[in-house]
């Protein structure tokens, strides 16, 4: 596969790149396996380079029951659960499976690569190289790490997101929780037939201990029994996650009437009359650490868009900022952003949704999918 595929320039042009090269039906064809014709465009969707509603409006011939809608929709789901639950997604959902103990660490051997299963190796040597992951692979790992290694997704799912260019709390972490049944009906489980049909040939993991039946390996994800094989010599290193920049950029604060505080999940190039100033929140990403990777991909874009990056306390902007008659930005779930952003600004515009956001939490994406689409027959949509 061209390694360009998993470049990801932080540029309008490098979005352009992708909505260009979007096929519709080949998506529905495809999507599912690994060489599919994916758009690869979540880091964009991730950092608010696009927005959803605008995805809709550049691919005017989307239908509803398109499969590239229902991603789109997966999305919007995830992001209406985080609204009504809010850090709750960081913890169960719904109870575990009964009388299973998960370790609280990653092993050694996953974050190195070296568990001696090709998909899981492969998967992980790509995640570090490239910040990017096809959502088969994705579960497959996610699969592996819970059912069969035993360890609790929240270990999982903080790693991933670390590593991902688009890593997303809910996304992420929610889809690790439906993975784990603690956020749907039955663990997510795969075998070596399944690798076989939608993976490349340097992939396959025949006679090894995925190759057997998913019944199985329902009743290992069940039990505390632990699969291990003997680990490969080679591996890589993890790399380093970071609670800051690796380069601080400048920052020079100057006097204005208006503001804009842009924040990594708000990464559009739109115009602006007055100062555009950066912000990056320490205390969130002491927390959530980033790849390199990732942080030279949202600072080299911040310092592209606006004229100047502050890192650190949003605490710290509360004073600089009082005196100034106009301040506003995008309001964000991720946590400690979205606590001062509200302080700090005297007008806080909601992230744009395509689909309606429901007042009750929806615990399943039928029933979400269901609610929202009720109208759109009204609207032009198809069917």
């Amino acid at each position: 596969m061209p390694s360009n595929l998993y470049h990801f320039e932080p540029t309008n042009a490098g979005l352009e790149a992708r909505l260009s090269t979007i096929d519709i039906a080949a998506y529905t064809k495809t999507r599912n396996h690994l060489s599919g014709q994916v758009t690869r465009l979540s880091p964009y969707i991730t950092h608010g380079f696009i927005s959803i509603p605008e995805l809709f409006d550049r691919l005017p011939e989307l239908k509803l029951a398109d499969k590239l809608a229902f991603e789109f929709g997966w999305r919007e789901f995830f992001h209406h659960v985080w609204s009504r639950e809010g850090e709750r997604i960081l913890s169960d959902l719904r109870p575990p499976l009964p009388g299973v103990r998960y370790a609280n660490e990653l092993p050694e051997d996953i974050r190195e690569g070296r568990t001696g299963l090709a998909p899981i190796d492969r998967a992980i040597h790509q995640l570090y190289a490239t910040g990017y992951l096809h959502n088969h692979a994705r579960m497959w790992l996610a699969s592996y790490v819970i059912h069969l290694r035993k360890v609790h997704w929240r270990a999982g799912a903080d790693w991933m997101f670390a590593h991902l260019l688009d890593g997303d709390l809910a996304s992420n972490h929610l889809s690790w929780q439906w993975v784990a049944a603690t956020f749907s009906s039955k663990p997510y489980l795969f075998n070596a037939e399944n690798v076989a049909r939608y993976a490349p040939a340097d992939w396959h993991c025949a006679d090894s201990v995925l190759d057997t039946s998913y019944e199985q390996l329902d009743q290992i994800a069940r039990s505390d029994q632990t699969i291990t094989i003997s680990p490969s010599l080679l591996g890589m290193a993890e790399p380093e996650l970071l609670s800051k920049p690796p380069a601080q950029p400048a920052v020079k604060i100057a006097q204005a009437d208006r503001v804009r505080l842009v924040h990594p999940w708000m990464l559009a190039d739109q115009p602006f009359e007055g100062q555009r100033i950066g912000v990056i929140h320490l205390p969130f990403h002491a927390q959530f650490h980033w790849s390199a990777l990732r942080w030279r991909f949202v600072v080299k874009r911040l310092e592209a868009i606006t004229d100047t990056v502050f890192v650190g306390d949003l605490n710290e902007l509360k004073d600089m900022l009082s005196e100034t008659p106009s301040v506003e930005s995008i309001a964000t779930l991720n946590p400690g952003y979205d606590a001062l952003l509200p302080q700090l600004c005297t007008q806080l515009m909601d992230a744009p949704r395509q689909f309606a956001n429901p007042s009750k939490t929806c615990r399943s994406f039928s029933a979400f999918w269901s609610q929202c689409t009720e109208a759109y027959p009204q609207r032009g949509w198809h069917r």
